[in-house]
């Protein structure tokens, strides 16, 4: 996985504005007084969402196409904490398997995927290359 993004539903509400719901992260709900302030609503509730059931350990769905909806991206610390995450899943490996291979602490590691631990480029570089991945930077 390269992006991380989930459909977002936009209803138009009869007395105006619109109400944003995210079919695979159901606790994400917003609103907003036109299309564009709902869908930077989105984006921050979606992050604050995805940060939330980072911190509770709770599993994160695919994000999955929906009919009528539109990608909505969470913050970019989110993004790289669920990529680390995902992408040490995928390789099998433990906390610890990824710090002996960026010879570091398991908790420097388990910092990395965590939202809003600011990590650098640097340190995302190295945990990519542990998990036989490479960092790519995009700016959209």
């Amino acid at each position: 996985m390269s992006i991380v993004r989930y459909a977002a539903t936009l209803a138009k509400q009869p007395d105006g504005g619109y109400t944003v719901h995210f079919p695979d992260i159901p606790e994400a709900i917003t609103e907003g007084d036109d299309r564009e302030e709902a869908l930077f609503n989105a984006s921050e509730v979606l992050t604050l969402a995805l940060a939330q059931r980072i911190e509770d350990k709770d599993p994160l769905p695919a994000g999955r196409k929906v009919r009528g909806g539109v990608w909505v991206e969470p913050s970019a610390s989110v993004q790289a904490a669920v990529l680390v995450r995902q992408a040490r899943e995928a390789e099998g490996k433990t906390l610890a398997d990824v710090a002996r291979a960026m010879r570091t602490s398991w908790p420097a590691v388990q910092r990395l995927e965590r939202p809003g631990s600011n990590p650098t480029l640097r340190q995302l570089e190295r945990a990519a290359a542990a998990m036989g991945k490479r960092l790519v930077v995009e700016l959209r």
